[in-house]
């Protein structure tokens, strides 16, 4: 029968304790566990350490016997499966129960937080969604970001997780890092959250054992009600109506329109080309959802096409247009004090080293500094809201529910309360015609 024993080899101030696996003449493997004991303190008689002063002996010697139960159970477990016992898969062994990497990645991936997100990144490139369409590279990318504060959280706590460590600690030790040492919003946070759960899950689906206290309420999602603003009507003519004697002004404003009077992502209105346009509307397939959109032409962007002698505007980056919008509702006047959150630098010590980020700060700012590509769509659908179905408009903006479509948009309560006036208003007439009260 095979059975496992201890011994030290060495005589120096520290040295490892090896562990011997063998079956009669079957086969007879050694190598060191790691594990480390003070000179002259390990019993040959008792195969244990000596209680030392200042040196955790109880604790070593659990653990040497609770690894030498464990290496008989795999080897017992191996039997069954035609495992060929050698020193590989001692030592793959000993590092599992001692929760150390293998190399392996067959076993390491089941093992560890990080590994199995890197798995989980490498299928997620090939996996179908439920509409039998590829991950979105966003999401990917995502996924990766997820990854990297896991890492820059391991590196601060000075521990490679386990998968079994995501639980109720470490949610919140993970939220409080991202918060006060990242300096992150709860919103943003709560994605990182929601990609963790989402993995957890997935392991657990291919057997991996997790903790269970992911499923608790109390491994919630952090999130905050967010300022976002949108432009009105009266805001968007006036920002149609100006005349810009720069022309990259010009140019940006133009863009802006269009982007604010289709509705589309920025992804996608900074595309759109003379072939877009098909018996007088646009026709697109939306790059973030693989969506197929189409739009009939507001008049202030067929006033754009005809200028410009049918064609849109000249190419600009995302991020050049970002900047530009900033000054065109500056320059229009739109500079009312709003409550919002605007992208500022900030500074951070990282590894004892001052280090320059950016992140959003939520204050009172002039309306023009909050303006970015985000504001196109929105304003669409608030605009909208009321005037036309909501299944409507949710078809232009690409919302998959009423209830997501709901809280993208800003009406304000006391916006609904006006729309109610004004109906019972327009209605007043005939509902006094039809009353009882002026049968005489």
């Amino acid at each position: 029968m095979a059975s496992g024993s201890f011994r030290v080899k060495t005589k120096n101030d520290w040295n490892a304790i090896y562990y011997r696996f063998k079956q009669s003449n079957e086969f007879d493997l050694e190598c060191s566990t790691g594990l480390k004991i003070p000179n002259g303190r390990w019993s040959i008689s008792k195969s244990e350490v000596l209680q030392t002063n200042g040196f955790d002996s109880d604790g070593v010697n659990l653990t040497i016997k609770d690894l030498d139960r464990f290496i008989v159970s795999e080897f017992n477990k191996g039997l069954k499966e035609g495992v060929v016992f050698n020193s590989k898969w001692l030592k793959e062994k000993i590092k599992v129960f001692l929760n150390r990497e293998t190399k392996n990645d067959l076993i390491d991936d089941r093992i560890f937080f990080s590994n199995y997100i890197n798995s989980y990144i490498d299928e997620s490139k090939t996996k179908k969604t439920r509409n039998n369409t590829l991950v979105k590279p966003r999401t990917i990318q995502h996924y990766k970001t997820t990854l990297k504060k896991v890492e820059a959280f391991e590196s601060y706590k000075n521990k490679k997780l386990l998968i079994t460590d995501i639980n109720l600690q470490f949610h919140s030790d993970f939220v409080d890092f991202l918060e006060k040492k990242q300096k992150l919003n709860p919103n943003t946070i709560g994605g990182y959250v929601d990609d963790i759960k989402l993995m957890i899950n997935n392991a657990e689906r291919k057997g991996i054992k997790v903790n269970n206290e992911i499923k608790m309420q109390s491994f919630y999602t952090p999130s905050n009600k967010t300022k976002d603003i949108y432009l009105n009507e009266v805001e968007i003519n006036s920002i149609f109506n100006h005349v810009f004697e720069l022309d990259y002004l010009d140019n940006a404003r133009d863009w802006f329109i269009i982007g604010l009077r289709t509705g589309l992502r920025i992804s996608d209105f900074l595309r759109l080309t003379p072939k877009n346009i098909i018996d007088g509307f646009i026709e697109i397939q939306t790059k973030k959802t693989d969506y197929p959109v189409i739009i009939p032409i507001h008049s202030q962007v067929q006033s754009i096409l005809d200028k410009r002698n049918g064609k849109f505007p000249r190419e600009i980056s995302d991020q050049k247009f970002n900047d530009y919008i900033k000054k065109v509702c500056e320059e229009v006047g739109i500079n009312e004090k709003v409550e919002g959150a605007r992208m500022d630098e900030i500074e951070i010590k990282a590894n004892g080293k001052k280090k320059t980020i950016f992140r959003k700060k939520v204050g009172i700012y002039k309306k023009y500094e909050l303006v970015t590509s985000h504001i196109c769509r929105r304003s669409f659908a608030t605009n909208l809201y009321g005037k036309l179905d909501t299944l409507t408009i949710m078809k232009i903006t690409g919302h998959q529910t009423e209830s997501q479509f709901l809280s993208y948009i800003k009406i304000t309560p006391r916006q609904y309360a006006q729309q109610l006036k004004e109906y019972w208003k327009k209605n007043q007439s005939s509902m006094l015609g039809d009353s009882k009260f002026n049968e005489n």
